[in-house]
């Protein structure tokens, strides 16, 4: 954290596992990079690992990763679509009382606005109230935060991971990250006692190969970012499925119900029924 802070470097791939398994999948992420070609005089490697601490559904006192897991998933690193639900990282996370997981989305911003594209990648397992697009889906569905007959709590932490090809320096990605939150809280997180709820975000142009972009072209990135992290979330929930572990079983979010919600109060297709940004 200090070096990311610090310096607004980042030394290794970023990983996300569960909070007793930090320091397991840090050695194995140190030992295969010491062990590239080049890398012989190395002598300092800050890894960059991220958590949530999914103790309901997973025996997380066993520590399961190992640095087989941690290896083949290095492996297996690629362009293309992510998988999504609860798979990785998200095999034993729960979100506003279902099934969490890891979930993406992306904006392309229009060429008039800078055509740059901004990505994110989240873990979810943190509480609340769900809402989507608006609509009280969690109340809706009798599933809620502080719900007593659920002995339910709004506790949780979310990793939110922000990559974009614009060229952004340390502060401008420190700017961008904030933004983040701003679609987090669309979604009904409460953000409670005991949360952690982190970002961190990169750009893919290297430093100097492009001017950095000035503040006041900033504006469409947070917008993009906090759509796009808005809708991360909800792609964590909608490709999870229910999970039983550690002796308890967590159900996916229902599908027909909550579109049953969502056509109700109005909230979908909007894709279809707004006008492009281009319109009056």
């Amino acid at each position: 954290v200090t070096q990311v802070e610090e310096l607004g470097e980042l030394e290794t791939p970023i990983l996300l596992t569960c909070t007793l398994c930090v320091w397991k999948a840090a050695d194995a992420l140190v030992e295969h990079l010491l062990a590239l070609p080049g890398m012989e005089e190395v002598r300092s490697i800050n890894p960059v690992v991220g958590e949530t601490n999914d103790g309901r559904l997973n025996d997380i006192r066993s520590r399961p990763i190992r640095k087989e897991h941690v290896l083949e998933a290095l492996a297996k690193l690629s362009a293309g679509p992510v998988e999504e639900g609860a798979v990785g990282a998200g095999t034993g996370t729960v979100a506003f009382g279902f099934k969490g997981g890891i979930g993406t989305s992306s904006r392309k911003l229009p060429a008039t606005l800078g055509g740059r594209n901004v990505g994110v990648l989240v873990q979810s397992n943190f509480g609340g109230v769900l809402t989507i697009n608006g609509a009280p889906v969690g109340r809706a569905l009798g599933r809620f935060a502080f719900q007593d007959a659920l002995g339910s709590k709004a506790d949780g932490s979310i990793m939110m991971v922000v990559a974009t090809d614009a060229p952004l320096g340390p502060h401008g990605l420190r700017r961008l990250a904030r933004r983040a939150l701003t679609g987090l809280a669309r979604t009904g997180a409460a953000m409670s006692n005991g949360s952690g709820d982190y970002v961190i975000a990169f750009s893919t142009v290297r430093r100097g190969a492009e001017p950095e972009l000035p503040a006041s072209a900033m504006s469409p990135l947070f917008q993009a970012v906090a759509e796009a992290t808005e809708e991360a979330v909800i792609n964590s929930l909608l490709r999870a499925v229910t999970v039983r572990g550690n002796g308890v079983t967590v159900e996916a979010l229902p599908l027909e119900p909550t579109l049953e919600i969502l056509r109700r109060h109005e909230a979908l297709g909007w894709d279809r029924s707004l006008p492009p940004s281009s319109a009056p």
